[in-house]
């Protein structure tokens, strides 16, 4: 198995590594400097003096997360605000665990590739099309399902045990655009008649989706 996950992260370095989807690079590194007061499209660089090891480094992924939230699953990132040496480098990882019943719900990211390794259960994943057509699969432990830049996707545990996967993204910061919480609980609110009028529906239904998908004060 760890031979297995050691090859998936090999060739997903291999492959996104020829094809980033963030601007190449112009030095050997560019560790962020996360506390600068620069803007640009990424992060400027710290003096390169000044790199150590612990910038390309990272436990995070180490252990499952927490799932005991709404949807039932916990996005765990290796991005460059945790790894700050992954600037310009255009990849980052997550890892991604699911409860029994759990979902990664319907979202989307602008900026990324997306490729799933999974590491134990089993999980019914899929995306969307531009012309609404579902590609569908059931995946489990060792193996590898693809979701495709800027697409609705989703990854829902239909199993009795906790499943996870290792995501892999061409961007050092991919971004991720959560459908209903994006429509249902943005700041400030998406107006009642834009949603009913979309989803077809009555004002209270729309409110009852609000408050179901609210932050827990």
């Amino acid at each position: 198995m760890a031979a297995l996950l050691a090859l998936f992260v090999v060739a997903f370095a291999m492959v996104f590594g020829n094809s980033a989807a963030d601007p190449d690079m112009l030095q050997d590194i560019c560790v962020a400097d996360l506390a600068a007061g620069v803007k640009v499209n990424g992060f400027v660089c710290k003096n390169e003096a000044n790199a150590t090891a612990e910038d390309f480094f990272t436990t995070a992924l180490a252990k499952p997360g927490l799932t005991n939230n709404t949807f039932g699953s916990l996005v765990t990132a290796a991005n460059v605000l945790k790894v700050p040496g992954l600037n310009t480098l255009g990849v980052s990882l997550a890892r991604i665990d699911y409860a029994p019943g759990g979902i990664n719900p319907p979202h989307t990211h602008p900026r990324a590739t997306e490729i799933v390794y999974v590491l134990e259960g089993e999980l019914d994943v899929g995306f969307i099309t531009t012309a609404n057509k579902l590609i569908s699969k059931t995946i489990k432990k060792g193996e590898v399902f693809v979701f495709p830049k800027g697409l609705v996707h989703f990854q829902k545990n239909n199993g009795k045990v906790p499943a996870a996967v290792i995501a892999g993204f061409n961007s050092q910061l991919q971004g991720t655009a959560n459908i209903a919480l994006t429509l249902f609980a943005a700041t400030p609110p998406v107006p009642d008649n834009v949603l009913t009028k979309t989803f077809q529906v009555g004002t209270k239904e729309v409110e009852k989706i609000k408050s179901r998908l609210a932050p827990k004060a």
